[in-house]
This record gives C-alpha cells, structure tokens and sequence, in this order.
C-alpha cells in the first residue's frame, strides 16, 4: 500500500502538459484551470497560432493530454464559443471562426519585394521581383520546356525505389551525395561531356548557384580575392560571386568567346567561364583561345571556372568538348540538371582539382549536410536506364521548334533586331539600335504582360542595347504573341 501511495506521489509531480500549444497545466491556478485554459486559447487565436478554420482537438483528446478532466476543457470551449471565437461543426469538431483584433503592434516579417525590377541598378533580389511581376507570356532565359518533365517516368521510378529501398537509406546521407547519383553522373559526363571522372570526384550539390557559393569563401581562403567573368556575363553568377566577397573583374567577350589574352594582364588569377555556350551572347570558346586558357592555368597557377550550364541543349552544330576534358588540375567544373529536367529539383554537380576536393566536400557538410537522398535516388536511376537521354531527345525537339518560332517573329516584329547564339541553348540574345534603353525597353514589355531581361543587365561596361528572351519554356503560339508585343513596345519608343 505505502509503495502505492509512494508512486501516486510522484505521478502527480509530473509535469502536465500537451504538445498542443506546449500547455502546462501545472501554471493554472486551483478552482480556475477552465479560466486558465480559455484564455491561453483565447491568446493563441489573437497570435494566429490558431489561424480562423483550424480544428481544435476533440475534448477528450486534450483532456487526456492534460490530465484533467473532460469538463474542464469543455467549459473552456464553452467559453470561447459564447464569445463567438469557435463553433461546433459536427464532424469537423470544434473549429475557430472568428479572431479578434489585435490591440499591440507586432513586428512581422516583410512580404517578398514587389518593386519594379527596372527601376534603377539591379539588386540582390531582382530575379525575385522579376518572377514575381505578374506577366502573361515568360519570355525571361533559364528555364527548360517545364510541361515535358517526366511525371511519370519521375513517380514510377520513386514507387519501384521505395518499395525496395533499406530503412537505414532513409537516414542521414553521405554530404557528397548519394554514391549511385555519383557514379551515374561520372557516367553521364563521360557520354555527353567527354569528362573522365572517378565517382569519388564528384560532389552533388543543389545546383550551381551552390557551387559558387561553396566555392567562393574557398578562394578568398586561398588569397583569390577576385576572379575575372564573361562581360557580358551571367548577372546572377556575379551577385552570387560578390557575396562571397569576390571582386569580378570583367573580361571582354567577342565572337571567339572571352578574350583569354585579357587574363594575362589582369591580377586576377581565376576566371568563371561559360566556354560550350556563351550566356547570354551564345558564342564558343574558340580553339584557339581553349589553348591560351590551358597556357595561362599552367603558368599562373590559375583556376578555370567552368559553368557548363546547357551544354547539352544544341541543334545546329556538333557537341564542343568540355575545358575540364583539357587540363584536370586546373578546372573546377559546375553542372546541373536545371536546364535539362527543371531547376526545382535543386540537384547539380561539382568536380573540382584534386587539391581544392576535400575543402569543398568540408563546405558542403557544413552547409547542408548534403543534398536531400530520396531525388538523388531517382535522378541516379533516370540517368543510368535511359530515361534521362530519352527525355533530352525529346525536348530537343521542341526546343529547336520553339527556337525557330522565336527567330521567324524577330524577323517579322524587330526587323533590326541582330540575333546571336542561336545554334544552342535555351535563350536567343538579340541587340538593338544604338541609342536604345533596354531596361526601359524591358519595362515597356513587362507592362504590357511579357517578362524579358535587358542585355544591360549582364554588362559591366558600355556595350550594345539589346534583350534575352528565353524559348524554351513557352508554346510557340506563346512566342509570337510575345515578341509581337516586344516589338510593338519598341516602335512607340520611337
């Protein structure tokens, strides 16, 4: 007996308390425990944590929780619903209908930017308010043919994995990636990027912009302050570059690619390249100037960035062989499958030297942990059955289709317009008469319902007005209505 009473002792020292609302019973004053529960109701609704249309838990469920009685939280509910803040609804229980007003001031946090994206110098977000602007017609470059994504090759390969998959695959991965996604990308690189890579090179991570920002902090640990780019050049490669603390030194582009000869005469001893696809102008890295870049590594020590952002994506010429298939131990090479699948997915992949490997693999781990497994599964098993390549097959077609809409309405809406970079990718870049504000050219299209990016905002110093108008993601219907209002836009400019 005295151990029974002995144990209902310490039982009710016991914190009571629930999950919901973290409540603990053992802070309600005796006699008033319905009171106490109402009003830390009552407080949670006016806070929002019990938004209006939420349930709360049945009675008896609660009750238990707390270790009280059933009609103490039925009197608790009786309360809130006298004054009109929850009603039954049979079998949606009892739900909140009605909040009152808040009597203080709490601070939120700011709603995304809806400014202008073209008003003034682009800004960290610009990328942001530009999605966000609303528009009929996407005509902004990045995006791949999205209503081609594989559904059902995707779902059908994610059912057969789980049905089969280990509960100890379901726990903390490898922050390199998973080792099939590693090997399978060694594999598809070796096909389609004539890059010879061990799958322990390879280092999985969410996507490009990762890469730079993993790679960033590393130089400047290497005493790398800055690091030269394509001008004109990817703008959101260079914000992600200059938040690293990187200073990017611009590098001229003609129509041999960059201008490697600058590089000897800088300080900068790395350098971002998009050598198989200039963006945005589209031109290759000649071979001529692939021989100056390998010179210049070999004799300054330097690191070559090699963004092959959409090598994979070309029409009318034949595959350009990867600056990493050159000279292993100076390149660091960025690939993904944004542009082949969908940027969503967040999956890319990094083969760096082998001096710069164990730091970057370091990066990564403190990052994130490494990418999420269960995608990298189902990429791995696209990759290695074919289904990936059938899939690229697929929306090369359409692409060249949509890439040939594009240039028919240039030549029918900008007559003057001169189009680069058509042989490959996913965008056309188009200049304009000198003279012309593009950004203003930009903002006249977007108001009229069509997102585009001004040439401007990939330039560094002076050069040639013009847009880059991505195909790839709009039906060719789309396409000609678009430009059509570009070029409409561009006429009542004057």
């Amino acid at each position: 007996m005295d151990r029974s009473k002995d144990h209902g002792s310490e039982e009710s020292k016991e914190p009571l308390g629930s999950d919901f609302l973290q409540l603990d019973m053992a802070r309600a004053p005796a006699g008033g425990r319905a009171e106490w529960l109402a009003g830390q109701l009552r407080r949670a609704i006016a806070d929002g944590l019990l938004p209006v249309g939420g349930r709360l838990p049945a009675t008896r469920t609660l009750a238990a929780e707390l270790r009280v009685s059933r009609g103490v939280v039925t009197a608790a509910y009786r309360r809130l619903m006298d004054e009109g803040q929850v009603a039954g609804q049979r079998r949606n229980g009892t739900v909140v209908v009605a909040a009152p007003v808040r009597t203080t001031e709490v601070e939120t946090v700011q709603p995304p930017s809806t400014a202008d994206p073209f008003d003034g110098a682009p800004r960290a977000d610009v990328f942001d308010a530009l999605r966000a602007a609303p528009a009929r017609i996407d005509l902004s470059p990045g995006l791949p043919d999205l209503a081609a994504f594989p559904r059902a090759a995707w779902l059908r390969t994610e059912r057969a994995l789980l049905a089969d998959l280990p509960a100890a695959d379901l726990g903390y991965g490898d922050p390199r990636g998973t080792p099939a996604l590693r090997r399978a990308v060694a594999n598809w690189l070796a096909r389609n990027r004539g890059v010879l890579v061990h799958p322990d090179e390879v280092l999985i991570v969410a996507g490009t912009a990762q890469s730079m920002s993993l790679l960033g902090p590393l130089l400047r640990r290497e005493g790398l302050g800055e690091i030269a780019v394509e001008d004109p050049g990817s703008l959101g490669a260079r914000q992600h570059l200059q938040h690293s603390g990187l200073t990017t030194p611009p590098l001229t582009v003609d129509e041999e690619g960059a201008r490697v000869a600058e590089l000897t005469t800088g300080e900068a001893r790395a350098v971002l390249l998009t050598p198989a696809h200039q963006f945005p102008t589209g031109t290759v890295l000649s071979g001529r100037r692939r021989r100056e870049l390998v010179a210049w590594a070999r004799e300054r020590n330097g690191l070559v960035v090699e963004d092959d952002y959409d090598a994979e994506h070309r029409y009318d010429r034949p595959p350009v062989a990867a600056i990493r298939s050159m000279v292993v131990e100076h390149v660091c090479y960025f690939g993904s499958v944004s542009k082949i699948l969908s940027p969503a997915l967040r999956v890319g992949w990094l083969v760096a030297p082998p001096r710069w490997h164990e730091a970057l693999v370091a990066a990564k781990r403190f990052a994130d942990l490494g990418n999420a497994v269960l995608p990298q599964l189902v990429l791995a098993r696209l990759m290695e059955s074919g289904e990936l390549e059938r899939h690229l097959r697929l929306v090369r077609r359409r692409h060249r289709a949509r890439r040939d809409a594009m240039i028919a309405a240039l030549r029918a809406h900008l007559p003057r317009a001169v189009v680069h970079g058509a042989a490959a990718g996913l965008h056309l870049t188009v200049t304009l008469p000198a003279g012309l504000d593009d950004t203003a050219l930009a903002a006249r299209a977007l108001a009229r319902g069509v997102r585009t990016q001004p040439l401007g905002w990939h330039r560094q110093r002076p050069g040639p007005p013009g847009l880059v108008l991505g195909y790839a993601a709009s039906a060719p219907s789309a396409i000609a209505e678009g430009v059509a209002v570009v070029g409409r836009a561009l006429r009542e400019a004057g």
